[in-house]
This record gives C-alpha cells, structure tokens and sequence, in this order.
C-alpha cells in the first residue's frame, strides 16, 4: 500500500481480493466507485490519476470513495457475472456491512450486475452515464477499440463514435496521433472485459434489484439514449432517475449538480 501527497484527503492505494487495484480517498462512509473503461486493470498514474482524483474529491468531503478497478489476469470468456462475483466476494472481505456502490460508464455495467446478483452488499446503488445494456454504439466502439489493441494497432481513435462536429473530428484525429502513448500494457485484459460487457443485459433482472437506485444520464450522451437510461430506472422498484439537459457522456461526470445529487442520495436514510 502507498500513500499519497494529498494528505487532507488521505489517499492511499492497494489492491482488494483477487489482486482488484484500488484508491481510497476522503472519509466517512465508504462508497465504492467502480471505474469505467479503462485501457489497464490497473489504477491510473499520471494526468488520469490527478484528474479521477479531482472528479471524486466532492464525493471524498463526505464519504470514504474507493476507486477499484476490475482484477488483472482476467481469463477469455469471463463474464459480467463472474466479474460481479469478484467484487462481491472482495466487498465483503474488506466491509463488514453493505456499502454504497457508485458505477460510471462501464462501472455502471458491473454495478447494475453486482445489485441484481449479490443485493446483500450494496446499501444504496448510483448508476452514472450507464444502463441496463450496451447500445450499439457503445458496444461497437470497445470492441473496436479493444480488438485493434489486441492486434497491435492504433485502436484509440475508436473511443469516438462517428464524429459529427469538428471539434470532435479533431479530437478522434488527435487521439490516433497519441495512441502509442496510451496502449494497454496488458491488451488480453481489455478484450476480455470488453466481451463480458458485450454480453451484459440485465433487462430481465431490473425487477430485482432491492437497493435505492440513482440513474444519473446525459441528454446528450453519445452511447446511451435518454429512453435506455429511462427504461432503467422504470425497472428498478426503488429508483429515481435525473437527465442532465446538454450533458453528452463525460459531461454527466462533470455536470455541477452530480457530486451534489450523488451526496443528497446517499444521505437520505434508508427504511
């Protein structure tokens, strides 16, 4: 375990069951952010450190947030579930009490399935930019993405759907010029993941979740449908949903009322 500069916020990183590489931050009660898509299985360095801690530090004025990211070595043909698994077996080895769990993008994926799968160690459920099934674009753009990586590729540029604006278009261009700077250093690991979540659909198994459930999504955003986020939260029995009007898929994560909802949420009190 290592300890960070930051000492008002008191991080640290280490890894929980199954070898899951982790930072914690912040204190009061812990809440568990799982990671969205990330190139390693590993927890970020540099620039992508500095700015994951700077979109949890709102959340870390209040809670204790673990950023946890999915278990290196994740072997061909693992599934959503058995990745749910994992978590739940590490939660319940580090927390002797159910904690509230925080899933963003493809965070939201493993976070829905964790909820349906293993209801006794999630206390409350916030679902970010994510929902109850890839949509296409989504699903084309990792597997893209993961496929050219596996072969040696430029795979970057992948990360954005059909761009329609120029700003975007320049942004796609820039991303394949820097793609040798960011290439997963285990390509295995993401192809795996991104199959997993290829195949995640819990439509059927909305109804089961039993903990309160935040759907937060973007009107804008550019994998998920506002009608995906909606059919989401109509499914879980103690839900709530919130659209941020303009916001596309990162600027959910940035919007200025999405530390502050997350927070009001987890603060309610439970029957």
């Amino acid at each position: 375990m290592s300890r960070s500069a930051h000492i008002d916020l008191d991080i640290v990183e280490g890894a929980l069951e199954h070898g899951m590489p982790y930072i914690a931050l912040g204190s009061g009660r812990p809440l568990v952010f799982l990671r969205w898509f990330t190139p390693d299985h590993a927890n970020p360095t540099g620039m992508m450190r500095e700015s994951e801690i700077k979109t949890l530090t709102p959340l870390a004025k209040q809670a204790r947030v673990y950023a946890v990211n999915r278990a290196p070595g994740m072997a061909e043909g693992t599934t959503m579930a058995d990745i749910a698994a994992q978590h739940a077996e590490a939660l319940r080895a580090e927390f002797d009490t159910p904690v509230d769990v925080l899933g963003i993008s493809s965070g939201g994926s493993l976070a829905l399935q964790l909820a349906a799968d293993h209801p006794d160690v999630v206390r409350k459920l916030v679902v970010g930019a994510s929902g109850f099934r890839l949509e296409e674009k989504a699903r084309a753009a990792q597997l893209n993405y993961a496929e050219a990586a596996a072969e040696g590729r430029r795979a970057l540029h992948y990360m954005i759907p059909a761009p329609t604006t120029f700003t975007a278009r320049l942004t796609k261009g820039a991303m394949w010029l820097l793609d040798p700077l960011g290439r997963p250093k285990n390509p295995s690991d993401t192809l795996a993941f991104v199959r997993a979540e290829d195949a995640f659909d819990v439509s059927a198994r909305l109804g089961e979740i039993t903990a309160p459930t935040l759907v937060i999504g973007g009107e804008h955003d550019e994998f998920y449908s506002t009608a995906t986020f909606r059919r989401t939260a109509d499914g879980i029995p103690d839900s709530r949903l919130v659209i941020y009007p303009g916001a596309n898929h990162m600027g959910t994560v940035k919007h200025p009322r999405f530390a502050p909802d997350i927070l009001e949420f987890l603060s309610e009190p439970t029957e």
